[in-house]
């Protein structure tokens, strides 16, 4: 038990080499083989991937079930969003006799907001003008909003199915929210047509290049900095609280505060990938932050392996593969063949991808040196016969 403990917690050199394989596939495989399109594709499947990570820590090593990080995930992209949008606005308004601009009454503002009578930019879009201080928010907002919700019900020791319907409530509020002041957000249309951050065209083949690359660094980081915390002190009492929540308190500390904490960290990394999806796709949508993605992204951490991170984004390019391949092939019945797919995987496999290369992985790696060797062996006797 300890043994296994151990192993999950401060990692092993399997864990390295999984680790190291991911990246190798990120950063040079699938730019050898695959056109820009599908690169850009990936890449906003990579941005959903940051939510799965961050549930491997939230739900798998926490023990919080979480069915609302569309929200967090929301927050990030609507904040990046913003910002491209109010420098497409002041770019419109350069661009002197242009047909946006005799369809607009307001000068300078973004476009929705003008087709709403707004005439001045709101106030609380007053942050999104400087870039410092959107990256600021993107990871601050999130936060403020997650230890909020965390306050609230962890300290209340609200937690289990109880918690996860409320955290999913919460997708509804917020889809709600961005639908109905559609002068602030772009309502049911979102926040579109964004071109450009501080003068560089996200448009572009070589933008698209960039962003994914700093997609998959990103990614990647943020697996690590996963490993570090649960290669920590907090990591172990962070299973130990998921674990005997009632040792944990009896021992001394506030069993509350790792959960609060575990689940900021989670709202945050959630965040980074929204705002990343901004960028790559070009438009924000509140259809993005509702409860069936936030399922979704569930369904990725469980998918890939709730216990391991790059399991994580395993199952997130696997699933979104998954529906696009479904998708192409039967328009009409693909929910049922995935909805097919994702019960017979958790039947078979319940701890998903990475239990499957745990399980398996050393099987066909000890097969395949004993044939090597036995190979090896062949090839001496018969060099041996010809001498």
């Amino acid at each position: 038990m300890n043994t296994l403990l151990n192993n999950k917690l401060t990692g092993n050199k399997d864990q390295t080499v999984s680790f190291l394989i991911l990246a190798a596939v990120l950063f040079v495989f699938f730019p050898l083989i695959f056109d820009i399109f599908r690169l850009n594709m990936v890449a906003k499947y990579l941005s959903l991937s940051f939510a799965a990570v961050g549930l491997v820590l939230c739900w798998g090593y926490g023990g919080i079930l979480s069915l609302g990080q569309g929200v967090f995930w929301g927050l990030g992209g609507y904040a990046m969003a913003a910002f491209l949008k109010l420098e497409a606005a002041a770019n419109i308004a350069k661009e002197a006799g242009s047909d946006q601009i005799k369809a607009l009454s307001t000068i300078g503002l973004p476009d929705f907001m003008d087709w709403n009578q707004i005439t001045e930019l709101p106030y609380i879009w007053y942050p999104f003008k400087s870039f410092p201080i959107t990256m600021v928010m993107i990871l601050v907002l999130p936060g403020i909003v997650a230890y909020i919700i965390g306050v609230a019900m962890f300290k209340r020791r609200v937690s289990g199915v109880y918690f996860a319907i409320i955290t999913q409530a919460l997708c509804w509020i917020m889809e709600i929210l961005f639908v109905t002041r559609q002068g602030w957000t772009g309502g049911i249309n979102g926040i579109t047509d964004l071109r450009t951050c501080l003068g560089w065209d996200i448009r572009t083949d070589s933008a698209q290049y960039i962003l994914y690359f700093l997609t998959v660094a990103l990614v990647l980081g943020m697996i690590i900095v996963g490993k570090l915390i649960l290669q920590s002190k907090l990591g172990r009492l962070l299973v130990a609280t998921r674990d005997m929540e009632n040792r944990v308190r009896f021992s001394g500390y506030d069993a509350a505060d790792f959960k609060i904490f575990i689940f900021c960290l989670s709202g945050v990394i959630s965040s980074i990938g929204g705002a990343m999806f901004a960028l790559n796709v070009g438009f924000m949508s509140p259809k993005l932050v509702t409860i069936e993605p936030s399922i979704y992204m569930v369904i990725f951490c469980a998918f890939g392996g709730r216990l391991s991170l790059v399991g994580a984004v395993y199952g997130t390019l696997i699933v979104c593969f998954g529906r696009t391949f479904f998708s192409e092939l039967f328009p009409e019945s693909w929910m049922f063949l995935m909805g097919t797919t994702f019960v017979l995987i958790t039947m078979v496999f319940p701890r998903g991808v990475a239990g499957i290369v745990e399980d398996y992985g050393p099987r066909l790696l000890a097969l395949f040196r004993k044939r090597s060797a036995g190979a090896e062996d062949l090839r001496i006797v018969k060099q041996a016969g010809v001498s």
